[in-house]
């Protein structure tokens, strides 16, 4: 069967000088692989060129006449640019026409939208932004990274069950452990929200591990960080300033003089082979989970090797069935994600 994906051509810093060469390259790898870009006609023309005759029954073009600026209000967008590239590729999704999109639009945008069109599954308030990023010891799924700044306990949970069938499909852990941040590992640790999200994921059915501290997040203690919004986001660009800092370090002192460029010349290899372990482009997608369809979040500032891998993260969510694990997993625990009154003590925030 083969796999139809998406794409708002238009979206991110760059749109279709990114996006098609991006997408054109993962056409020429996948063969069970068909796209549907969405955007201005002669923009995306003018990037595939002579190579739409190569691939006339992989690509369809919808034109589209509006654009989702980057810096543009999310309920602005969602309501007076229906026309967008972006609303129309995620309107394929909630038709059926696909399997899933990917965009490197206005997050808030396309959060916003998304939601608008696919809504939530049945037990889901919220949806979240849930990135893999590497370890020590592999990879871990963090939850979430920007969607919501102000989190119930409930809500943290429905996170660790999504970030869970996550971790089970895409990295085929059967029983993934999550952990929930806090600045501590005792339970006595952490503000009134986190400490209500921990009774309730140990109560669940997930395999809970515990608290876990920022400086844990890498070591892969956990398969899955659960957090709030703010707080996931701060620490996910913290994580991206200090990698900056060391390759800008390395950069620096390795060109320092003769001797430090014949050291670096020697370490390339070793260079290299870390490189590619933590290379940021492989890790550039981020899906939106808890909705009735799939949606990744490519990062606006992505050159073509980023969004390729955004792509390639969407073809494969597809390919295990993340949404049908998720939905599968919600239906059948539908008690342990109601509401429990005397617990909650934080007013209903999913109209928001």
């Amino acid at each position: 069967m083969a796999i139809i994906l998406s794409v708002d051509a238009m979206g991110g810093d760059h749109g279709v000088n990114i996006t098609i060469p991006a997408c054109l390259r993962f056409l020429s790898e996948s063969f069970d692989l068909k796209l549907i870009l969405v955007g201005d006609r002669d923009a995306i023309y003018s990037q595939v060129g002579d190579r739409l005759s190569q691939y006339s029954d992989r690509i369809e073009v919808i034109h589209t006449t509006q654009v989702v600026g980057m810096d543009e209000a999310p309920q602005s967008a969602m309501r007076s640019k229906k026309d967008s590239s972006m609303r129309v590729a995620i309107n394929q999704v909630q038709t059926g026409k696909a399997h899933g999109v990917v965009s490197a639009g206005n997050t808030g945008a396309l959060m916003a939208t998304a939601r608008y069109v696919l809504r939530t599954m049945d037990g889901i308030d919220r949806p979240a932004i849930a990135k893999l990023m590497p370890t020590m010891k592999g990879e871990t799924c963090m939850l979430d990274l920007g969607a919501n700044v102000e989190c119930t306990p409930e809500h943290l949970l429905q996170f660790g069950v999504m970030g869970a069938q996550l971790m089970r499909g895409v990295v085929g852990k059967s029983t993934p452990t999550v952990g929930i941040l806090n600045i501590g590992s005792e339970d006595i640790k952490g503000n009134e929200t986190v400490k209500k999200a921990a009774e309730l994921l140990k109560n669940s059915n997930l395999n809970f591990y515990g608290n876990v501290e920022g400086n844990d997040i890498f070591k892969g203690i956990v398969d899955v960080v659960v957090t709030d919004g703010f707080t996931g986001n701060v620490s996910l660009k913290t994580a991206e300033g200090i990698a900056k800092m060391i390759a800008f370090s390395l950069k620096e002192e390795f060109s320092r003089n003769i001797f430090s460029k014949l050291i670096a010349l020697a370490s390339l290899p070793v260079l290299k082979r870390i490189k590619k372990r933590v290379d940021p482009s492989k890790y550039n997608g981020a899906v939106l989970l808890g909705l009735n369809g799939l949606v990744i979040k490519s990062h606006g500032g992505a050159d073509v090797d980023g969004f390729y891998y955004a792509l390639k993260q969407a073809h494969h969510e597809v390919e295990v069935g993340v949404i049908g694990l998720l939905r599968e997993y919600l239906e059948q625990n539908k008690g342990m994600l109601e509401k429990d009154e005397e617990l909650l003590e934080f007013k209903d925030l999913s109209s928001l």
